[in-house]
């Protein structure tokens, strides 16, 4: 039995402001054409169909066009889609009695007490397919507020299990929707989950009678502590510039009489290129615009384009400079990132400016700050007089931030 393994789409996602409809489009239109080259008989979608609760229409109606188009191009295709943490499982299921009419199958959320209802029976010629399928869990899901979040994972698992019928020839798939512990994150793109215990899920949690397991949240594609059986399919797409270099990917798992046979993955075409510049340490404006100049015209692939900036930089039309640089290219800008080089101990580390942190830093560091990145500025310039004018200054906004929480 052929199995493709994708999830977290974000269909609807706004990329910096900027649609990604034709993005998701090509995606669909390629994952239309591998699902029937490839001959896949079920299509597992693990979770974050969506990037919010409440898509946009246009995105909803892509993902029902795609179901339809699947079905027309493959009419032996099975197709079991779990909610995730950035999808609505009301919303999502809406649709699931006209969805099941196409051989999709849509659990939005988990019922302890009928964990039947989140299992799929599958069975093609002689081989039989046990799917359980768990969906992104929430706390309303956890039947105790005393149990761990790993714990109620591994108990939806066993509980679909006992209610159900197999045997070591059946291919058991497990999927779910959530953060398991050793997989690696991406920086800026992933929200992290509050339920307590949520990040120590290992891979003890999964059940050893699954041959596959179809994870879905993380966005980079990879194994879960090294075991061939336990996949993220990771993002059709970036979600962020910190997962520009992601190779990303579908895994195509072929199983039979109860044993993973293999996974090979399904190198997704880049349809928008990201780039960020400087790769780098921060250079002068003047040295960063030739960078932008020398990205190639390329109308055939457009992209996006994020630039970083030194704190320092003091020139008052520098945005004016980028966009003549960019004059004529193909690209979507995503903004500016100021970012200033500290200096720490015996290593120099850039870091980004978070206006946020503010709160957290009293005036004596603020201003060592200020006389650290502006080199105008001597400690003869912050006499005691306006050093108790600023800190109180500091202490006003302080108590008036306190007001507002």
């Amino acid at each position: 039995m052929r199995l493709l393994h994708t999830s977290d789409w974000h269909l609807g996602q706004l990329f910096y402001e900027h649609e990604r409809i034709d993005e998701h489009q090509a995606f669909l239109a390629w994952l239309l054409t591998q699902l029937r080259e490839q001959a896949i008989d079920v299509l597992l979608i693990s979770g974050d169909i969506y990037h919010t609760a409440t898509p946009p229409s246009r995105a909803e109606k892509q993902f029902y066009q795609f179901i339809e188009a699947a079905k027309s191009a493959c009419p032996e295709l099975q197709i079991v889609v779990i909610a995730g943490n950035h999808d609505s499982a009301k919303r999502i299921t809406t649709a699931e009695s006209l969805l099941a009419q196409f051989d999709t199958q849509i659990i939005g959320h988990y019922q302890h007490q009928a964990p039947e209802l989140s299992t799929v029976n599958i069975t093609k010629g002689d081989e039989q397919c046990l799917i359980l399928a768990l969906p992104y869990l929430r706390s309303c899901d956890i039947p105790s507020a005393s149990q761990s979040y790993s714990t109620a994972v591994q108990q939806a698992y066993t509980s679909m299990l006992d209610n159900s019928e197999f045997d070591t020839q059946t291919n058991v798939i497990a999927m779910g929707h959530l953060h398991a512990r050793g997989a690696a994150v991406s920086e800026d793109s992933e929200r992290a989950l509050v339920i307590g215990g949520e990040d120590a899920i290992g891979a003890d949690v999964f059940p050893a009678e699954a041959c596959y397991v179809a994870l879905g949240h993380l966005h980079k594609a990879q194994m879960v502590n090294s075991q061939e059986r336990i996949r993220y399919s990771g993002t059709p797409f970036a979600m962020s510039f910190n997962e520009r270099n992601y190779r990303h990917q579908c895994l195509l798992v072929e199983v039979a009489d109860g044993a993973l046979q293999s996974v090979n993955p399904l190198y997704i075409p880049t349809f928008r290129k990201l780039h960020l510049l400087p790769e780098g340490e921060v250079v002068p404006l003047t040295e960063l615009c030739q960078q932008l100049s020398a990205l190639p015209d390329d109308n055939a692939q457009p992209g996006y384009i994020r630039v970083r900036l030194s704190s320092k930089e003091l020139s008052t039309d520098f945005r004016e400079q980028i966009d003549a640089a960019l004059a004529g290219k193909n690209l979507l800008f995503c903004g500016i990132e100021r970012v200033r080089s500290q200096q720490q101990a015996k290593q120099d580390e850039v870091e980004f400016q978070d206006l946020s942190q503010l709160e957290r830093l009293d005036a004596d560091h603020l201003l060592s700050v200020a006389l650290e990145e502006h080199s105008e500025l001597s400690e003869q310039d912050l006499n005691d007089e306006i050093k108790t004018l600023f800190s109180q200054l500091v202490a006003d906004v302080e108590q008036e931030l306190s007001h507002e929480d």
